[in-house]
């Protein structure tokens, strides 16, 4: 990027810039959200920004006021006369490279590096190495099964390994956002497929919230009740009518196979039956 007179509009300033450019400016301010920078080409106020995670790549090195960067730009919000960079891009442009070139619903196959909390890291056999975290892979939790858990070590183990689905590349973090569900059949699917709504079903309550409780009616399927549908009588809560792991008969009302949605009611079993 050059040539700009620093008199032109920001909008046209930002409209000459493309995810990938790498753009060089000056460091006008470190916060703890990030850093603000002044563009080389627009001196009239700071349009670039790096957010503290990107910064968080760089703990021996942090930056500051006056510093001269060169950055990747990864996103520019016109409406925010703002654009979006990555020091880390242009610091690990061998990672930056292999996760540019990577598509949607591509397969990539790896090996479970770390488990954590928060989702599973991948130690991806065709990717280069991390900088940051054990793996260029991550899977979020929700990504990891159709079928509920209460850990992600109920699901993979560290060393497993996996073929995935490339969903996006995390620019903040630099990473291949994963999903070891899309490999595999979804079993709502098939039961959209074969459930008509006002079938009647006998499941089993895993969750109660405060609208209402989640009931499993086949092997990695679950709806939900509505505090309404949940007994003939009205009820404040849910604790009044059920508990976790009650076996209950339901009706289906309503099935949405694009929101993979199942609507049930249990009031409505018990006025057939009744």
């Amino acid at each position: 990027m050059g040539g700009w007179s620093d008199g032109g509009s920001s909008r046209e300033f930002l409209d000459a810039i493309a995810e990938g450019d790498l753009c060089g400016g000056t460091v006008a301010e470190v916060t703890a959200r990030g850093v603000s920078v002044v563009l080389d080409g627009f001196a009239a106020r700071p349009l670039g920004f790096v957010g503290s995670l990107d910064l968080s790549w760089r703990r021996p090195a942090p930056v500051e006021a006056g510093d001269r960067i060169t950055a990747a730009v990864i996103a520019v919000e016109a409406d925010q006369d703002l654009v979006q960079l990555s020091l880390a891009a242009t610091e690990n442009p061998g990672l930056w490279a292999f996760l540019t070139g990577l598509r949607r619903g591509e397969t990539l196959s790896g090996r479970i590096a770390a488990i954590e909390r928060f989702g599973v890291f991948v130690e991806l056999d065709d990717g280069p190495a991390h900088p940051v975290f054990p793996g260029v892979g991550f899977i979020t939790l929700p990504e990891l099964s159709w079928r509920r858990f209460e850990d992600a070590s109920d699901v993979v183990r560290t060393g497993q390994r996996v073929s995935c689905e490339f969903l996006q590349f995390d620019t903040t973090n630099g990473e291949a956002r994963l999903s070891l569900r899309a490999t595999q059949p979804d079993p709502f699917r098939a039961f959209a497929q074969s459930t008509a709504v006002g079938r009647t079903l006998r499941g089993r309550v895993t969750a109660l919230v405060p609208f209402g409780v989640f009931v499993q009616v086949a092997d990695g399927v679950e709806g939900l009740v509505h505090l309404r549908e949940l007994s003939p009588t009205p009820v404040a809560s849910p604790e009044e009518a059920v508990r976790v792991g009650d076996g209950i008969t339901v009706v289906v009302t309503a099935v949405d196979p694009q929101r993979r949605t199942l609507s049930l009611s249990r009031r409505r079993a018990r006025t057939a039956a009744g």
